[in-house]
């Protein structure tokens, strides 16, 4: 009977994934970006557009001795983002798709900016952060060593695919990681100046007040010139109100290392520190920089719009120097 009952059990799972993949379908929402479309049998598993983000992915192999270097190897792009995972069809090999990609792709007029298979991509061979920043932030399997990246680019519109395989033999599951970035302004203007008399009924009611006239270069701590109207604005506050003394405080979303989002968020508190005292002549004792990271959402991380919000400086009133 074992015989029997071993090939019973091997029917019902191969039925099993028979109905599960017939009625496997593309997330809620989601779609294919026409610049790009889907290998044909795949599916999306995750879908999400940024209307403006900053992102760097590679645009070559790894130098030698250069893979803790990401400056190296990558290169920065800004605006429209879409995020896509595709899963299958089962039985294709990753390099099958991402030459299929490659070819429509080139057909489409884009030309291919790097393209390269497992320890190909790093001179030296090995694992790398590579992987990481060709998945551009999107969930993908661990399994380095089926990787294969390709960047593509078309005037303005870059496209960069990582792909991975899960399984093996005949069972083998190819899943894409898709990023197309069209490059491109920020929409600007979207930020309601606070005025002084804001912040003092903000302190009166909350004690503290989220600012997001305060900008700065990505991933840097380097003070934006469209920030200084706030700044004055927050230095005529602290100057007309000589007993108030604050704690100026740097937010960022979720994205990116925790200890390395940290250190920016208080880097970029002491340059708002900075800036009050030596362009405004506010007292250093009177300020406190901090930085908070991620730890303090004000929405969700899931969003473009969360991740917005979470990007801040807030100002917290410490105490009154007259109590």
């Amino acid at each position: 009977m074992a015989p029997l009952n071993t090939a019973i059990i091997l029917a019902i799972c191969a039925l099993s994934w028979t109905v599960s993949a017939a009625f496997a379908q593309d997330v809620a929402g989601s779609s294919d970006h026409p610049l790009v479309g889907r290998y044909a049998g795949s599916v999306i598993s995750f879908h999400e557009t940024r209307a403006y983000d900053e992102i760097a992915v590679p645009d070559r192999i790894v130098p030698a001795g250069e893979d803790r270097n990401p400056e190296a190897w990558t290169i920065s792009l800004a605006g429209a983002v879409t995020s896509l995972r595709y899963d299958g069809p089962e039985g294709r090999s990753g390099l099958e798709v991402m030459r299929n990609y490659q070819q429509a792709l080139e057909a489409n007029g884009f030309e291919t900016v790097a393209f390269c298979a497992r320890e190909e991509c790093l001179e030296r061979g090995g694992i790398s952060s590579f992987w990481d920043e060709a998945r551009a932030g999107i969930g993908m399997p661990t399994t380095w060593d089926t990787s294969i990246y390709l960047l593509a680019r078309n005037e303005g519109n870059y496209v960069a695919l990582l792909a991975v395989e899960t399984g093996s033999g005949a069972a083998v599951i190819p899943h894409v990681a898709v990023t197309v970035i069209e490059t491109g302004d920020m929409e600007s203007g979207q930020i309601t100046f606070v005025e002084a008399s804001a912040m003092e009924e903000a302190f009166a009611k909350d004690g503290r007040i989220a600012i997001y006239g305060i900008y700065f270069d990505f991933d840097s701590a380097e003070l934006q010139s469209q920030s200084d109207p706030q700044i004055a604005e927050l230095a005529r506050l602290l100057a007309d109100n000589e007993s108030l003394a604050v704690v100026i405080v740097g937010h960022t979303d979720s994205i990116g290392d925790f200890d390395y989002n940290l250190g920016l968020s208080q880097r970029r508190a002491l340059a708002v520190v900075d800036a009050l005292v030596t362009r405004h002549g506010i007292e250093a004792s009177r300020l406190t920089p901090a930085g908070a990271g991620m730890v303090a959402p004000v929405s969700t991380n899931r969003t473009d719009e969360g991740r917005a919000a979470n990007r801040r400086v807030e100002i917290v009133e410490r105490y009154s120097t007259t109590e």
